[in-house]
């Protein structure tokens, strides 16, 4: 409580305006972090699937590349044929204020770019494999970013609803609580002052 706060009526309506807004605040980020909680949870559910799959196929790509460097050596001249790839993109959306990112690559079959003489069926089946990983890391990648920055924004959240539920809000309960006994006391000693001039004059004509 602020105790150089007069209490007046003019302050009690101030104050009361001013609490009502720090409800209101509350209200509107309890039920941000909500929805940011779901959204966040839905997106983890999706990186544990992501992630599953990339576990598998990472596997399978690794035992098809076993296979091919058993077959034709170790490919590490093949693999430097491999183009880096240049064609990942990262736009954003707004969930409750919060940019998400949007991570895209350019959707293109995967095209062999090594000569077919050194190579066999299976280089090219790790090759493809490989391929899935990369972009299935792709999407990993936009989830796990986007769980990072809800969870960031959750605690951020949590913390300013925290501020006005244990702090903001009790203050201004109790200087709303403060100037209302103390206008009510006041109003008691004008009764009681009134009282006491309506009797004096009463006596004073009798």
């Amino acid at each position: 409580m602020n105790q150089q706060i007069s209490p007046t009526k003019g302050n009690l309506l101030d104050t009361k305006r001013s609490l009502n807004l720090a409800r209101l605040g509350f209200d509107l980020l309890d039920r941000k972090r909500n929805i940011l909680i779901r959204e966040m949870m839905s997106l983890i559910d999706k990186a544990t699937e992501i992630q599953n799959k990339i576990d598998e196929t990472f596997s399978s790509a690794y035992i098809a590349l076993q296979r091919a460097n058993i077959s034709l050596g170790i490919c590490d001249e093949i693999a430097g044929a491999t183009p880096v790839e240049e064609g990942v993109h990262i736009t954003y959306r707004s969930v409750m204020g919060v940019e998400i990112p949007l991570v895209s690559i350019d959707a293109q079959p995967a095209t062999l770019s090594y000569g077919f003489e050194s190579s066999n069926s299976l280089l090219d089946e790790a090759y493809i494999k490989f391929y899935a990983v990369k972009m299935l890391t792709v999407e990993l990648a936009e989830v796990e970013n986007s769980v990072y920055r809800l969870a960031n924004a959750i605690r951020k959240t949590q913390k300013r609803a925290n501020a006005l539920k244990n702090i903001i809000i009790p203050r201004f309960d109790e200087t709303v609580k403060f100037i209302t006994e103390a206008l009510e006391e006041k109003d008691r000693e004008e009764f009681s002052r009134l009282k006491v001039i309506k009797r004096q004059k009463e006596q004073a004509s009798a």
